[in-house]
């Protein structure tokens, strides 16, 4: 029997974004594209992970490195969404973790199976996006352990919120408006690939605001 296309696509868009993020990957580490900052070494290939080849524009346009080029100061716009992508990875993991353990646990609240997982998720993103702000924000100005974290957590927990926010906000519409899918469905996870980037869209401005006041760091 020929394949059912419709249900194939999203498994194989599921598989170009992540050669996507392979792409991204032999590009930094086998042709010498590395990262000056080498947690954005993380944050690329996550980002691709969840914009698919969208995600690959924006990184030859102004996220590829070339160690010893003279690099131009990014304008606004761009490092804002420099921003937002080390926001959005870090919340992305979180949250692809999260929705793991809720489904291998059957881990609920007040028997809310989407109230345990937006809430393990939240837990996590917050934790890794804490984790991938300091290892920014404290090379950068030349921070110790405590005070690096004092500075990830002012820098990043505004911006984790609105992340939040626009990702669980697709997240419920889908839950409630859907024919509902488990983690072990492809479809699944094309659906959160498009609340990750509704996430990323709420967190665009927020970024922009921290980094014009300084509470951010350009990326």
């Amino acid at each position: 029997m020929p394949p059912h296309w419709p249900a194939a696509l999203p498994a194989a868009w599921l598989a170009l974004s992540v050669l996507c993020a392979c792409a991204v990957v032999i590009d930094m580490v086998v042709a010498g594209h590395r990262q000056p900052m080498a947690i954005m070494s993380v944050v690329w290939p996550l980002t691709m992970l969840y914009w698919g080849p969208v995600g690959l524009l924006f990184y030859f346009a102004f996220g590829r490195s070339t160690p010893g080029a003279h690099k131009p100061e990014a304008p606004m716009w761009q490092a804002t969404f420099l921003g937002a992508t080390h926001c959005g990875a870090g919340c992305a993991l979180g949250d692809f973790i999260g929705e793991w353990l809720a489904f291998a646990f059957a881990f609920k609240i007040a028997g809310s199976e989407l109230s345990g997982r937006l809430a393990l998720a939240f837990a996590l993103a917050y934790l890794i996006g804490v984790a991938f702000q300091y290892f920014s924000i404290a090379p950068m100005r030349g921070l110790g352990l405590r005070e690096g974290i004092a500075a990830a957590v002012k820098a990043d927990t505004l911006s984790l919120v609105a992340y939040e926010v626009g990702m669980f906000g697709v997240m419920i519409a889908f839950a409630k408006l859907a024919s509902p899918l488990k983690p072990t469905d492809a479809a699944y996870w094309v659906r959160m690939q498009l609340a990750m980037v509704a996430g990323f869209l709420t967190t665009y401005p927020v970024n922009y605001w921290l980094i014009q006041r300084g509470i951010k760091e350009k990326m």
